[in-house]
């Protein structure tokens, strides 16, 4: 297997505010996987919050793919994703998931299947789901505007960004969105910025407002406070930023109302479903969120939205320019495409790409040419 690497720089539609800060941009490192001329995509977003830039990535992908020249096959290589053996334990849970996108476009597109069928065994059905769109920190006239023009659309989840340092301005745009788009599900995501204290004196006054469920609204690192937060709560609370790994939602299941599985924080698409399998039965239900990312990091996440309660799945529809297609989103619902792998495709040229980096090698540990 040869591996190729290439960074490209993917700026937002407009700055994204939450609690911890704003964005406008962010780098993607694109990691290529080919074998006997068929290529299968994978993508990985720099995260201040995880630590992870561009140069990081690109390091750790290099060396992946010497990990990769140890299998003969794609296939191969993706068992041993499922047996966790295919990288060190210490690999980013970032980058394992783009190693992992890319193995499974890679397999799909030599079966003939889509990813969705590969997990299912040869279930027919495509996944689909209506998205949650963000709708970041900012006033009540811009958010109620937002809101009404994504309804227009046809989203029927909104996700509304709280955390500000008065919490009256949180309220006043909750309203604000409520008024514009009466008929939306609305939740709410304040990026853990509220002690427990405050968080239940403050949802009770959002649950008036129709505010559907809550993530992370206590400050990260303390799961047992948002546990017992949550068995009084007047809003569910879904675990986002105490909820990274298999023994987080573990020690979760049956305490929190969901989990939000970002397939980068977690590792992938099977350390998902493992989490997805911890939590059956437990009344703790599953949330997909992302990072923002183009079309390519998100994909891997729609083949399995039909296994959601909550499904927010719209980091590429905040950029200015997808590079990528092939997963929709822009009416409100998420589809997994038919196509092969993961089903997406380049969307022509690729403006913000900054750079290409090859660190090819091939199976037997050559350089590419």
């Amino acid at each position: 297997m040869k591996t190729t690497l290439r960074t490209a720089r993917l700026r937002l539609a407009e700055p994204l505010r939450i609690s911890r800060g704003v964005m406008d941009a962010r780098d993607a490192v694109w990691l290529t996987v080919e074998h006997g001329g068929v290529r299968g995509f994978g993508e990985a977003v720099a995260s201040a919050y995880y630590g992870l830039d561009a140069g990081a990535i690109r390091r750790l992908m290099c060396h992946a793919a010497v990990g990769l020249g140890r299998f003969a096959t794609p296939e191969s290589a993706l068992e041993a994703v499922r047996e966790e053996t295919l990288l060190p334990r210490d690999t980013p849970p970032a980058v394992a998931a783009a190693v992992e996108a890319a193995l499974l476009d890679l397999a799909g597109k030599r079966a003939g299947l889509p990813v969705h069928r590969l997990l299912r065994n040869g279930s027919t059905a495509a996944p689909a789901a209506d998205t949650a769109r963000t709708i970041g920190i900012t006033s009540p006239v811009r958010a109620a505007l937002t809101a009404r023009c994504l309804a227009d659309a046809g989203f029927t989840v909104l996700k509304i960004k709280g955390g500000s340092p008065d919490p009256a301005d949180d309220l006043e745009r909750v309203r604000a969105v409520r008024q514009a788009a009466p008929h939306a599900r609305l939740l709410l995501d304040p990026n853990g910025a509220w002690t427990v204290a405050r968080a239940r004196k403050l949802l009770p006054r959002f649950a008036e407002l129709g505010v559907e469920a809550v993530e992370q609204p206590t400050l990260p690192g303390d799961p047992e406070g948002l546990a017992k937060l949550a068995e009084t709560s007047a809003l569910p609370v879904i675990a986002d930023e105490d909820a990274v790994s298999l023994d987080d939602a573990r020690r979760l299941a049956g305490r929190v109302h969901g989990v939000n599985v970002k397939l980068a924080k977690c590792g992938g698409v099977h350390a998902a479903l493992r989490i997805a399998d911890a939590l059956a039965g437990s009344g703790t239900e599953l949330m997909l969120g992302c990072l923002t990312a183009s079309s390519l990091g998100i994909a891997p996440a729609v083949h399995l939205a039909d296994r959601a309660r909550w499904t927010d799945l719209d980091g590429h529809l905040l950029l200015a320019h997808d590079p990528w297609t092939g997963i929709g989103g822009r009416d409100g619902t998420v589809r997994a495409p038919d196509a092969p792998g993961l089903g997406v495709r380049a969307a022509g040229r690729h403006p913000q790409q900054m750079q290409q980096t090859k660190q090819a090698q091939r199976a037997q540990g050559d350089p590419a040419p």
